[in-house]
């Protein structure tokens, strides 16, 4: 059986994903701080400086 991936961090219990599923504020703000490393390296863009220098960055409009 392959292990799960979330280095180390307690996954959130399931009846914090159902509070957050029926509406409870609380418990969403848990599950999206468990999720923030994962969304912030969706949404990181490379971008280029005028020099061509790459710079690797989160795009906070794609995040929210």
């Amino acid at each position: 059986m392959t292990e799960p991936i979330h280095k180390g961090k307690d996954l959130p219990p399931v009846w914090v994903i159902h509070a957050a599923s029926s509406g409870d504020s609380e418990a969403m703000e848990q599950v999206l701080r468990y999720y923030d490393d994962y969304m912030s390296r969706l949404c990181t863009r490379t971008l280029y400086d005028k020099d061509g220098t790459p710079h690797m960055c989160v795009d906070v409009h794609m995040k929210r």
